[in-house]
């Protein structure tokens, strides 16, 4: 381990061993993670109001509807997928630049505006893709600022359970919506509800904004103010030991060290991360933009009866992201290395979609009854948290391997995966929906199978790539 962080960390032993009753260790990093959860919250929760204003869009415009047939749906829901991910890339690099405070205020304040203006732009489904591109870009900073925060701000052996805390944000987001939007056509009518949807949830952004720049500062710095004890800033930099001196005094002066993006495409960490996310991503992105319109047409649900269903969904993804950010301390405390503990956590995490085979079995009518939907539901809330949980471990296998100064970058790399990723999901579902516009129960049956071995497939990808646990020192 470097001098420096060892003499701080006997400093700090030294201090918790004779300190008095007043004096304990701070927890100022989880005051961090919370920002992080909102943040995510309201980005989920702005990104999903489509998904449940599609019967709306969908409908005749004699009805007051757009018109719009299931492929239209999928070319707005897939270049905003794509815009997310080419520029995720980029916003990895530039984060990773100007740090995680600006690099994410400045991501919020894109989307947040972008989804205001998506009130504005009428029908016409050209004007939806341009502002839905222009949100995509916003959005693209979350993920590469808050795992490079992550980072930051926490010792290895918690950073999956961080940003699976930070991870459950996203379903949290989508229960909003799956409540909020619903009411807002109930409440405003049709012709205006849509539109309120977009602009109430596009202006909780901002409120974030403001206890971010409040209570936002590097360890170091809050360190300084009082903030963070010094034990609780040795904690932090506890297994930091690929740091050199120079690192260490770069961070503590805020200097911004650059890497090569190029240079990170050689490393089968790089890939590994890439085809991770490639391929899992876009099963995610499904649920989220399709999920309303298979409870309706599986189970002609109204609106409304579609707001309870959805909602229960994402809420019990919420355990699967805390919990499968848990999983690999358990492993960990029994003696095994990060990266044994991190991808044997995947593999038994894989499985569980696998059941989303059956969900059109369970979700038979005429076999089940009313039972139908709830035992569906019960296989896709399985695939949802399991989802959540492979999120916030492969984020995590990031900054197991990779230095602080890379995250952002690599993390953006694997967000361009994703959204590639998802632009082909979605893309699919809208040209699987519309040939077999008679019979959707066997479109989704398709789509379903698509996402069961996903998972699987990816981690065994990840697996071939990096077979052992190797941290990169030399970026």
């Amino acid at each position: 381990m470097n001098p420096l962080y060892e003499l701080l960390i006997i400093k700090s032993f030294i201090m918790s061993t004779f300190q008095n009753v007043n004096e304990k260790m701070t927890r100022y990093r989880w005051v961090i993670c919370s920002l992080l959860f909102f943040a995510t919250t309201i980005n989920y929760m702005d990104r999903n109001v489509i998904a449940f204003l599609k019967e709306f869009f969908c409908s005749p415009t004699a009805e007051g509807g757009f018109g719009w047939t299931n492929s239209d749906f999928s070319y707005v829901t897939a270049c905003f997928t794509a815009a997310y991910a080419g520029t995720t890339i980029f916003s990895g690099i530039i984060i990773d630049k100007i740090g995680s405070k600006l690099g994410l205020a400045l991501s919020l304040i894109v989307w947040s505006f972008s989804g205001i203006a998506n009130a504005f732009v009428g029908k016409t489904i050209t004007f939806h893709i341009m502002i839905r591109s222009l949100f995509g870009l916003g959005e693209a900073g979350n993920f590469p600022a808050s795992i490079k925060t992550v980072t930051e701000w926490f010792p290895k052996r918690e950073r999956a359970l961080a940003t699976g805390i930070f991870n459950s944000g996203a379903n949290i987001g989508a229960m909003i919506s799956a409540l909020f939007v619903p009411w807002c056509l109930i409440h405003f009518g049709s012709a205006l509800g849509w539109k309120m949807a977009f602009i109430l949830t596009g202006t909780a952004g901002f409120l974030w904004l403001i206890f971010w720049y409040i209570l936002y500062e590097s360890p170091f710095k809050m360190m300084k103010k009082g903030k963070v004890s010094e034990s609780e800033y040795a904690l932090i930099h506890s297994d930091d030991a690929e740091l050199t001196p120079e690192q260490v005094a770069n961070e503590k002066a805020g200097i911004k060290e650059k890497v090569s993006w190029s240079k990170l495409m050689r490393y089968p960490q790089t890939w590994s991360f890439f085809f991770g996310k490639f391929m899992t991503d876009g099963i995610w992105w499904f649920l989220l933009f399709w999920l309303p319109d298979y409870l309706k047409k599986q189970f002609h649900m109204t609106t409304q009866e579609v707001m309870w269903p959805t909602f229960i969904v994402f809420g019990i993804a919420i355990i699967g992201s805390v919990f499968g950010g848990s999983i690999p301390m358990f492993f960990m405390n029994k003696g095994w290395n990060v990266y044994k503990a991190r991808m044997t956590s995947m593999f038994l995490i894989a499985l569980c979609p696998v059941f989303l085979l059956f969900t059109q079995y369970f979700g038979n009518v005429a076999v089940f009854g009313t039972s139908a939907m709830y035992l569906a539901t019960g296989l896709i809330c399985l695939a949802g948290a399991a989802h959540q949980a492979w999120s916030a471990n492969i984020f995590t296998t990031v900054s197991d391997m990779f230095p602080k100064k890379a995250i952002a970058s690599v993390t953006g790399i694997g967000g361009l995966a994703g959204g590639i990723g998802g632009v082909l999901v979605q893309l699919l579902a809208g040209f699987i929906t519309d040939l077999y516009i008679q019979t959707p129960e066997r479109a989704y049956g398709i789509m379903f199978a698509v996402c069961a071995f996903a998972y699987l497939a990816a981690w065994v990808i990840m697996k071939a790539l990096v077979p052992k646990y190797k941290i990169i020192t030399d970026l």
